[in-house]
């Protein structure tokens, strides 16, 4: 019979504690799938949770709706000042370059000869030196191209120029960070190929986060946690987009942004000039097709911000970094379409991180696209 039937007389404390049972057994004779139901999940990178809530995506959607991008770019604009032979803004003229081109950036945020602020005046008024350079590489000397649309050899070339630029500010700087943002929905305001590069004195916070929790996993575990996480990931195959013998990409467990990606070696590597010749060709290859992969999904231009992290350089370079491993992040902000992307607002930037489809889920829809170009295959039907 139903607990509200009960008798009036019937203890009010025992009638609250048979109605929590049931709810109980309510809840608990529903199986959780991870598809349907809400959860966290741990970062164990950055030590930090993300809120899942899958069911969300049945949810109609009536916000901001933005123009595509522009598709219309210029091979050539010499008022582009990051084409071969442009004038920027410093006077300087660019090379007629062919390749790859790499210059000091001309408005940089870190600077070699910054002067030391000196002592704290207060414990809630601290400060300390930032000292660095910041460079800006261009890929390829077209501007109507991307690194998908770039051919293995073209794309190697940028691979073993990131790997001298580590090398050669890794002498006298603790962290080089190598990103690109692509597109303008990603605060890109050149659509010209490139990455920029920044060398710092210090530790960043995402560095400094990653190289602790990474420590304290390899004490526990006598083993470096993402050569680990690839091993596991490998094996369970869920959330694999791409692989070859030397590298896998998957949506990490915990990913925040709705086709993050995470790109991992399969050696034990620290950094990017440890890649032996082969391992380069090989990151080429899966470069290429997830970037494919990425575009094609919504048959676009697909935005994102990249990055490179690996073991600290300069004056850290020779301490105990087995820890540490050699990878790449991947941040797309596209969510429904090619114009509704996820907005980092409200909870997440007040409670913690939270996504809507889940990391498998994801997984599985770029690990079926084609990996043909979408613009390669049009061409190829006119």
């Amino acid at each position: 019979s139903s607990l509200h039937s009960l008798p009036g007389k019937f203890p009010v404390f025992l009638r609250a504690i048979l109605c929590k049972k049931s709810s109980f057994v309510s809840t608990m004779a529903t199986a959780f799938d991870p598809a349907e139901h809400q959860h966290v999940r741990y970062n164990p990178l950055k030590g930090d949770w993300v809120l899942v809530s899958a069911h969300r995506m049945k949810r109609p959607w009536s916000g901001q709706v933005e123009k595509p991008p522009e598709e219309d770019i210029p091979r050539h604009d010499p008022k582009n000042p990051l084409c071969p032979g442009a004038t920027r803004a410093n006077g300087k003229v660019n090379p007629d370059y062919d390749s790859t081109f790499l210059f000091d950036n001309d408005f940089p945020a870190l600077q070699p000869d910054a002067p030391d602020p000196g002592p704290s005046e207060h414990p809630l008024l601290q400060a300390a030196s930032a000292r660095g350079k910041c460079q800006v590489m261009c890929f390829h000397p077209w501007t109507d191209i991307t690194l998908p649309l770039m051919s293995l050899a073209e794309i190697r070339t940028v691979i073993d120029k990131w790997a001298e630029i580590t090398t050669d500010l890794g002498t006298n700087h603790r962290w080089v960070q190598i990103f690109e943002n692509k597109g303008a929905v990603m605060g890109c305001s050149n659509p010209h190929p490139h990455c920029q590069v920044w060398a710092s004195n210090f530790m960043p916070n995402e560095a400094a986060a990653k190289d602790h929790n990474q420590k304290e996993y390899f004490r526990k575990h006598q083993s470096p946690m993402l050569v680990d996480y690839y091993e596991l990931e490998k094996e369970k195959k869920v959330r694999v987009v791409v692989e070859n013998d030397d590298w896998l990409v998957v949506v990490p467990y915990w990913a925040v942004w709705p086709y993050e990606t995470l790109v991992l070696p399969r050696r034990h590597v620290l950094r990017l000039p440890d890649l032996t010749d082969g391992e380069r060709d090989a990151l080429a290859d899966i470069t290429k097709r997830l970037l494919c992969k990425y575009d094609n999904l919504f048959e676009t231009s697909f935005p994102y911000s990249m990055g490179w992290h690996g073991a600290p350089t300069g004056d850290l370079a020779d301490a105990e970094n087995s820890h540490w491993q050699l990878h790449a992040h991947y941040y797309p902000p596209l969510l429904r379409s090619a114009t509704v992307k996820k907005f980092m607002v409200g909870y997440e930037m007040l409670a913690q991180a939270q996504r809507d489809l889940t990391a498998e889920q994801a997984a599985e829809k770029l690990r079926n696209l084609p990996e043909p170009h979408y613009k390669t295959k049009a061409q190829q039907k006119d």
